[in-house]
């Protein structure tokens, strides 16, 4: 059983056209897990994500706070 070389050839050729658009899917636009992460994050504070509000809990906690000492002194008095 003998082969053609011109079949063959253009079989070569086909399965290097299909590996090259098979290498073009994973295609990454980042050069490095760093500027993925870099991306990844300003993306995020674009929406909003890493937004801290001023108050919240710390407020809360120190107004615990004064009451707790305020009792204290109230107490011990």
């Amino acid at each position: 059983m003998m082969i053609s070389r011109s079949n063959t050839r253009n079989d070569i050729m086909s399965l290097e056209t299909a590996a090259a658009v098979a290498r073009g899917g994973f295609a990454c636009i980042f050069s490095s897990s760093d500027e993925y992460e870099r991306a990844l994050i300003k993306e995020r504070r674009a929406r909003g994500r890493y937004i801290f509000s001023r108050g919240g809990w710390s407020t809360t906690i120190l107004i615990a706070l004064l009451i707790t000492i305020v009792g204290m002194v109230v107490y011990w008095t």
